[in-house]
């Protein structure tokens, strides 16, 4: 690890492992069924999204931006990080080529949902996302408006996040954020797959193959939106403790819990306890995967530009491990449960 004087005007993400070089649009959707939860006079929600997705060999472009100026300078004012450059993540190196061609099968890319952890960006989760991409899937990035502490609009709007200031008065605050986040996913999904998307690649978008992975709230988001989703058929858990509680008759479709190892310890705090209690409602295929050394920023690209950046984050891990870690368990699960 290098000092912030000599790496911080160069923090990047790790090429993608897989054969194709990965492409990434950006989408801005408004779901005018319903009101934005957090804004009482908004009448609509309005989400910014991301697709990442495989491109032809030899395919070359401008790679994306990680997030912009102001959002970098808003998420690292909001977690009272100093000593870096307020722009810092928005100079991270990415390898995704903006708005490159889509590459693949009409209807054979099969595509998995990423949700952030709550306070974060989708971007977080680039690192994943640009891997995934280059081994033939879609993945689709959603900032949950209001509940990132920047989420930037085309239209030079930036929205921060009230739903920060809503947990205080709130009773069932974590609740209701899961099932606002599963409607935004099912409304994502609507888009993509109906009739007039308004990505030109969707149609490359095998609709039978839908999987979800979140991040902390995200992870919570993702049981969540399998129980009001029957089109999303497996999902992931990285880090976070739950809140959509299984019915009775259970969740019978695969899922993975992926966590810190403090989440190991039975009665212990955060995660562990409504892990315990949604394994025991869990009747398909199930995995609980500890990574040692791991803390909760380790599941998304925190972690390594941490460590870039000389921030101690208090990991027994390096994030470029951790993040080596996350993407080939989150891929051979989605392997395993969407390719067979």
């Amino acid at each position: 690890m290098g000092t912030s004087a000599d790496v911080s005007d160069a923090p990047y993400l790790p090429e993608p492992t897989g054969p194709n070089p990965a492409g990434i649009t950006s989408l801005w959707l408004t779901d005018t069924t319903r009101p934005d939860p957090w804004v009482a006079e908004a009448a609509a929600r309005e989400l910014m999204v991301s697709l990442w997705y495989p491109v032809a060999p030899g395919t070359t472009g401008r790679l994306a931006e990680y997030m912009t100026p102001t959002e970098s300078e808003l998420q690292l004012a909001g977690r009272d990080i100093t000593g870096v450059a307020p722009d810092m993540l928005s100079r991270v190196r990415t390898n995704a080529i903006s708005d490159a061609t889509p590459a693949g099968p009409q209807g054979g890319l099969p595509l998995v949902v990423l949700s952030p952890g709550f306070t974060n960006s989708r971007s977080t989760l680039s690192g994943l996302a640009e891997d995934l991409a280059s081994h033939g899937y879609v993945a689709v990035g959603i900032d949950h408006t209001y509940e990132s502490l920047a989420t930037a609009f085309p239209d030079g709007r930036v929205t921060t996040c009230l739903a920060r200031q809503a947990r205080r008065r709130i009773s069932g605050f974590w609740e209701k954020l899961a099932a606002g986040r599963a409607a935004d996913v099912s409304f994502v999904l609507n888009e993509l797959t109906g009739a007039d998307p308004p990505w030109p690649g969707a149609g490359l978008i095998d609709q039978a193959r839908i999987g979800m992975a979140g991040h902390s709230a995200g992870g919570a988001a993702a049981i969540a939106a399998l129980l009001a989703d029957s089109r999303i058929r497996a999902g992931i858990d990285m880090d976070g403790s739950t809140y959509a509680p299984i019915p009775d008759g259970g969740l019978s479709r695969p899922f993975l819990f992926l966590g810190k190892q403090a989440n190991y310890t039975p009665g212990g705090e955060g995660a562990v306890t409504t892990w315990e209690r949604d394994w025991r409602r869990m009747t398909g295929w199930k995995r609980w995967l500890v990574v040692a050394g791991a803390v909760h920023a380790s599941f998304t690209d925190l972690a390594l530009l941490a460590d870039q950046a000389a921030l101690d984050l208090g990991a027994g891990l390096p994030g470029a491990r951790s993040l080596d870690i996350t993407r080939a368990y989150v891929r051979a699960f989605f392997d395993q449960h969407l390719r067979g």
